[in-house]
C-alpha cells in the first residue's frame, strides 16, 4: 500500500488548477517559509501570522478538507 502524500505534497498537485485551490497551491510553492512540517494548526497559524485575507484561511480550511478525502479514498494514496 502506498502512503499518502503529505498536505503539503498534495497541495503542490493543485498548482495547474485555475481556481482558489490553485492559488493558494501555487502560493504555498513559491513560499519558501511555508511550515510543512507544522500541521494544520501551525500552517494556519502561519497564515494568519502573514496577514492572510479571510478568504485565503477559507482555502486554506477547504483544503483541508479536500486533502482528508484524499486520505480516506481508497486505493488514490
Amino acid at each position: 500500500m502506498v502512503k499518502p502524500k503529505s498536505f503539503t505534497a498534495w497541495l503542490k498537485t493543485q498548482t495547474d488548477r485555475n481556481s482558489d485551490i490553485g492559488d493558494l497551491a501555487r502560493d504555498v510553492a513559491n513560499d519558501p517559509n511555508w511550515p510543512s512540517r507544522k500541521g494544520r494548526s501551525g500552517q494556519r497559524a502561519y497564515l494568519e501570522e502573514c496577514g492572510s485575507i479571510p478568504a485565503a484561511i477559507e482555502m486554506f480550511e477547504d483544503a483541508r478538507v479536500r486533502y482528508e478525502a484524499y486520505r480516506a479514498a481508497p486505493g488514490d494514496a
